[in-house]
């Protein structure tokens, strides 16, 4: 279960709301600026055993426009020991303040515009110290974070990585954390020798030190924002790979050095497409990407070094089934057109980062797996949206947000890929790419709002696309449609009506197929701002079917039913996925009970995209005899032939559902496969029907990056037999076992087990991913009372279980009580 899911359990109970609501209206401008920065030069070393940076600080700056006398800069939790004017490396010490986080320093004159100066700045960085806490989204904000500082903990590497955004490299070093702020760099990070580092730009020079220490020196010539500032330190393997004749380096753990092409592999190739997609070439010295552990995010684009949560380690048995990552691979990297080159000028035009970045995992789909691939991608993500009533009232681009961290949710992605969607489409590649290409020329190493985006479209194009930005940029919500249809048989034609129930009314292109004798003739209309539209079609006779939006391009909430022969009708005459994929699902309830229905079954087991295949396995029930007579035999097929070890899981687990002895070998055949899918479903359904072999097959289980179907099937299995390998692997589920219950009372009474069986172990790593998990849900559970005291419910009860455990064993009180200790802080977060 992801945080996403847990989400989706308390957004009926939530009353939709803006950020604002209960209280008074704010307004988030653009921040002041008053300096602007030129270069920032840092010399660190770091603490291990404090969890401290000890730093040394050269800000070249000059006064924006208005002459100043007064540099005010960001410092979150440090200790300030001088600061001084620093002119050619002779120093003149500065009167300074340094209180709340803000450090303001009395230059020795009054500075005009680009008359530049450099504050030199002798300072500790103290990530414990630091106050600001984090969101949903970023789950802590202490802009510095030492892993396994001391060593202790013999499963988890020693690491140091930095998180700038939102406004948290403040806590490293002192600048003015603001998005608008860009600044050309240079870090000279030194450390042990056994580590390698990494930073933004490339690395000039080595050199090292006494006490085994090193010392590099890593330099950015090109201006970004003081964000994405990056340092990561650890042992890594370094595995090089290029672009052209940039260097494209994978810092990754050498534990899964031997996949580090399978998962960073297309790198390269993203690069060249988005290059030439964009008409602009990757514009910086290197890419690389590293992952680190204790994440507080899913990835973030520091510009030239990418980095990644762990998650995105997988090992063979899930690359061959799929790369869950590889969007994100793609997301990353697309920000560095989008987000690192032209920056958002303010959080609340994040939309301008975020949205283009969500939309870069459409296009790279749409390129290297096709459109079918593509356009499921985004079907999933806007239902996401569409879904959460929560969100239904937030504008795309908004300035009354409570937490700047607010704005990175499914509307600022999922909703804003959606409308770029949208936007090309309605455009044409042509225009909508060389828009793109303008906005990126226009403010290059600059920033930049929706409203210049939307000026570079208009430029390009030679249309006014107010109408367009105006609803769905600086409005809320989307269009929830309901549509009827009469005919004329004496005028041979048919009159569609489009309903739009919501408050404010859209305008849309729309795409509506008219089917006659089964075949579909592809109508478009412009739908006006009303909330009754009527169009009339020409017809022979009364449409067997009208599918409206047809191409699936529109961001709408539509009520409709269709029978099952109509419903067959949309999916054998629809190219469009989305329209073939919801044929399917219209007509899940009638498989087995009406002809139509099975018949196109038996054409979506044959569907060229093999997420239509594993849809429609999940929707078959071989145990009943008439679906076993139409179905069987193609799913025999599927479980061994397909080419998809995905659907080849998905075929087994709808054999398994037979209970027959006859599909033993398939099943155990499938427990020694490569692929996590089919060795999951095989395990699953062999125990199935023998329980009795759950023991001698244990070590064949493997949950890590199971799916949530998976997990749920095996569950139980581990939780019987209490496979200890796989303890820390069920926590997405064990953690939420009181809302499970809920929804699926059988599997959350098993959760539950599973959780109880955690917390009466001697189990550090599994107690400790359990905090982490309710620490990245809390803003969402804090929204709901009851699940907040559920939660808390929860976790005394596994203090209370833990207290027992070390009665019984006084001999493992160190591991016990730092394991109390977790559970207890999680407890206070969620009072």
């Amino acid at each position: 279960m992801s945080v996403a899911i847990l989400g989706a359990m308390f957004a009926g109970n939530v009353s939709a709301q803006t950020e604002t609501s209960g209280r008074e209206k704010v307004y988030r401008a653009t921040p002041t600026k008053l300096t602007e920065l030129k270069h920032t030069k840092l010399k660190v070393s770091f603490d291990y055993q404090k969890e401290q940076m000890n730093g040394e600080e050269w800000l070249t700056a000059s006064p924006f426009f208005y002459s100043t006398n007064e540099l005010i800069l960001d410092a979150k939790g440090m200790l300030i020991h001088e600061v001084a004017l620093d002119s050619n490396g002779r120093k003149t010490a500065l009167k300074y303040d340094y209180k709340d986080d803000v450090l303001k320093i009395t230059l020795d004159k009054t500075y005009s515009k680009n008359q530049d100066y450099t504050v030199y700045i002798k300072y500790t960085a103290r990530p414990n110290e630091v106050k600001q806490e984090g969101s949903q989204a970023i789950s802590d904000a202490k802009g510095l974070y030492f892993i396994n500082a001391q060593g202790t903990d013999p499963d988890k590497p020693t690491q140091i990585w930095t998180q700038g955004e939102t406004e948290s490299s403040s806590a490293w070093f002192p600048t003015i954390d603001k998005s608008i702020q860009k600044t050309t760099q240079e870090i000279y990070m030194t450390v042990p020798d056994k580590y390698v580092t990494l930073s933004n730009g490339v690395l000039k020079d080595s050199k090292k030190e006494g006490n085994s220490l090193r010392t590099d020196h890593w330099v950015m010539d090109k201006r970004h924002s003081t964000y994405l500032f990056f340092m990561g330190v650890g042992e890594y393997a370094i595995v090089k790979d290029k672009w052209r004749n940039i260097p494209v380096d994978y810092y990754i753990e050498k534990e899964y050095e031997p996949y580090a092409k399978q998962i960073y592999g297309n790198t390269p190739e993203m690069i060249e497409f988005f290059s030439k997609k964009l008409g602009y070439d990757y514009p910086w010295a290197k890419y690389a990407q590293i992952s680190v552990r204790d994440y507080v995010s899913g990835a973030m684009e520091n510009t030239t070094a990418t980095l990644h949560g762990s998650d995105i380690l997988q090992k063979p048995g899930q690359l061959v089934d799929e790369n869950t990552w590889e969007d994100t691979i793609a997301h990353e990297l697309f920000h560095h057109w989008f987000g690192d080159l032209v920056t958002a000028e303010s959080w609340s035009n994040l939309t301008v980062n975020e949205s283009f970045a969500n939309y870069s995992e459409y296009l790279w789909n749409e390129f290297k797996y096709g459109k079918d691939q593509a356009d499921y991608h985004q079907m999933t993500d806007v239902n996401n949206y569409i879904h959460n009533p929560r969100d239904f009232k937030k504008d795309l681009v908004r300035f009354d947000y409570d937490s700047r961290e607010d704005v990175f949710d499914l509307v600022t992605y999922q909703k804003g890929g959606g409308i770029l969607h949208m936007l090309r489409n309605y455009l044409g590649d042509d225009a909508f790419f060389a828009g793109m290409n303008d906005y990126l020329k226009t403010y290059e190493y600059g920033n930049a709002e929706a409203h210049q985006l939307r000026l570079s479209f208009e430029k390009v194009s030679g249309r006014d696309l107010n109408w367009f930005f105006n609803q769905w940029y600086f409005g809320s919500g989307h269009p929830k449609i309901s549509y009827s249809s009469t005919f004329e048989p004496v005028k041979k034609q048919v009159t569609v009506s489009i309903d739009q129930s919501q408050e404010q009314p859209f305008e849309f292109p729309l795409v509506i197929d008219v089917y006659e004798n089964g075949k579909p003739r592809r109508e478009k209309v412009w739908v006006k701002a009303e909330a009754k539209n009527t169009f009339t079609f020409n017809a022979a006779k009364d449409p067997e079917l009208i599918n409206i939006n047809a191409d699936g391009v529109l961001l709408a909430d539509i009520t409709e039913t269709k029978t099952p022969e109509q419903a067959l009708m949309q999916f054998t005459g629809s190219k469009e996925l989305k329209s073939r994929y919801n044929a399917l699902k219209a007509a899940k309830d009638q498989v087995g009970k009406n002809s139509a229905a099975t018949k196109m079954v038996s054409a979506a087991l044959k569907d060229p995209y093999f997420r239509v295949r594993m849809k429609t396995l999940e929707m078959i029930d071989l145990s009943n005899a008439d679906q076993a007579k139409a179905f069987s035999s193609d799913v025999e097929k599927l479980a061994v032939n397909d080419t998809k070890t995905l659907v080849q899981g998905a075929a087994i687990a709808a054999l398994a559902k037979t209970n027959d002895k006859k599909y033993l070998p398939v099943f155990e055949k499938g427990v020694g496969a490569v692929s996590n899918s089919v060795k999951g479903n095989s395990l699953a359904a062999v125990l199935s029907i023998d329980p009795s072999r759950a023991t001698a097959l244990a070590d064949k289980i493997n949950l890590e990056g199971a799916s949530d179907k998976m997990m749920a099937q095996l569950l139980p299995v581990v939780v019987k037999n209490k496979i200890e390998s796989q303890m820390v692997n069920i926590v997405p589920l064990v953690t939420f076992y009181p809302f499970l219950k809920f929804q699926n009372p059988e599997l959350g009474k098993t959760a539950e087990e599973g959780f109880n069986w955690i917390m009466t172990t001697d189990s550090p790593a599994a107690t400790q991913a359990i905090t982490k998990l309710l620490g990245q849900a809390k803003s969402e559970i804090a929204q709901n009372p009851q699940a907040k005291m559920m939660i808390g419910t929860m976790l005394k009860d596994g203090v209370a279980k833990k207290m027992e455990l070390l009665k019984q064993n006084p001999q493992k009180a160190a591991s016990i009580n730092v394991q109390i200790e977790t559970l207890n802080k999680a407890i206070q977060d969620f009072k």
